[in-house]
């Protein structure tokens, strides 16, 4: 099995943007091939993850259209979808393809425009990733699922408000420094707590806001790494699981196992504890989503996620660090994108280059999840120095 590395990455902002899907995708993948050595001869595949272009714009065909417009000409593409993982299962089978040596060099890029759309509309199209004859047959939307999750937690656990409100200060805080973030601006515990109400105990500053953005990336095999950039970042491990497709399903609303499945095989794969990790991006979708994945990805115990964000544990200059980028609730989530741009905040971070740096960070985490919990990737990078 060969090694992999990650030798280029480009991005939009993502937010409130006139471009198109297509153009969209076009800017990430050039400025990815832009930041390194790669010629298009030298790329074998394009992967791209996309969610509801379909639906919104009509545009399917993403992944072709996108390679053709940035000169890969006659290469195979791949247009992925897993709800708001889409970008990451997109990673993930790049990774397997130059890791069982059947590509050397590949383009990995998510792409979603969603602000052009009425409330109602994307949210039929993102309420898709629900089980039609199950949690949609009920009405139950997504922040009403993770308004049960939190109602759980909070009864299991005895999390008070303020401290699942404290994840929102955090990223909020974070998307401040962040010019890729479509929310910069702070809030507080009050600010959060007193605003409208959406899925009971959730309101409006615990849910991300939707957005447009595109981001890429260039992977390539260790072998030839070196001769595209002088700094790659290797994957150290990549987990791909699955989790239950609907609500009544779980015997835990506090835990979602797809998380937890694909972070112990990318944990397995590196050869690490989550104790190593120095820095984290995770899927924060909602503020309880935060605490239910730093616990899933098990950097803490059941029942302790809201206190230590609370505590500031998990700030930028806290003991592990989360969503410094400001995360889903700062930089928007724009969904079919939303896995590659948490890897190009990581690979920022590794590299010593991020707004809000991490002092020393070796190690990083990038965690992706599509549905309600239906299925999530885990990939681990490490700094130039592990290559």
């Amino acid at each position: 099995m060969k090694d992999v590395c990650i030798v280029g990455m480009g991005t939009t902002e993502f937010g409130v943007l006139d471009e198109g899907i297509k153009e969209l995708g076009i800017t990430a993948v050039a400025r990815a091939l832009r930041s390194c050595d790669v010629d298009r001869e030298d790329v074998d595949a394009l992967y791209l993850g996309n969610f509801v272009a379909g639906m919104l714009e009509g545009q399917e065909t993403l992944a072709p259209l996108v390679a053709d417009s940035v000169g890969l000409v006659g290469v195979p593409t791949m247009k992925t979808e897993g709800a708001c993982a889409s970008s990451g299962i997109a990673f993930r089978q790049a990774y397997q393809a130059i890791r069982t040596g059947v590509h050397d060099v590949v383009v990995v890029a998510g792409v979603e425009r969603m602000t052009n759309a009425e409330t109602p509309e994307f949210t039929r199209a993102l309420g898709s990733a629900a089980d039609h004859d199950t949690d949609g047959a009920t009405g139950l939307t997504f922040p009403g699922f993770y308004g049960l999750v939190l109602n759980r937690y909070m009864h299991e656990y005895g999390a008070t408000r303020e401290q699942v409100a404290a994840v929102s200060v955090k990223n909020r805080r974070n998307g401040v420094s962040n010019p890729r973030a479509r929310f910069r601006s702070p809030v507080t515990v009050e600010d959060v707590v007193d605003s409208r109400l959406v899925a009971d105990p959730l309101r409006l500053y615990d849910c991300c806001p939707a957005a447009d953005g595109g981001a890429a990336v260039v992977l390539a095999s260790a072998d030839v790494a070196q001769s595209f950039t002088n700094a790659p970042i290797p994957v150290l491990g990549s987990g791909h699981a699955t989790g239950r497709s609907a609500a009544y399903r779980y015997d835990d609303l506090t835990t979602l196992e797809a998380t937890s499945l694909a972070a112990e095989e990318a944990y397995g794969e590196a050869g690490i504890s989550p104790s190593e990790v120095d820095v984290v991006e995770l899927h924060d979708c909602f503020s309880a989503a935060e605490i239910g994945d730093s616990e899933d990805l098990g950097f803490f115990e059941k029942g302790e996620g809201a206190a230590a964000v609370a505590e500031g544990r998990t700030a930028v200059d806290g003991e592990l660090p989360i969503n410094p980028s400001g995360g889903l609730l700062a930089k928007g989530h724009p969904v079919g994108a939303t896995g590659i741009g948490q890897v190009y905040e990581v690979c920022l971070q590794l590299l010593g280059e991020h707004e809000n740096q991490v002092e020393g960070a070796e190690v990083g985490v990038a965690h992706n999840l599509g549905g309600s919990g239906a299925v999530s990737t885990v990939t681990v990078l490490g700094g130039p120095s592990h290559v």
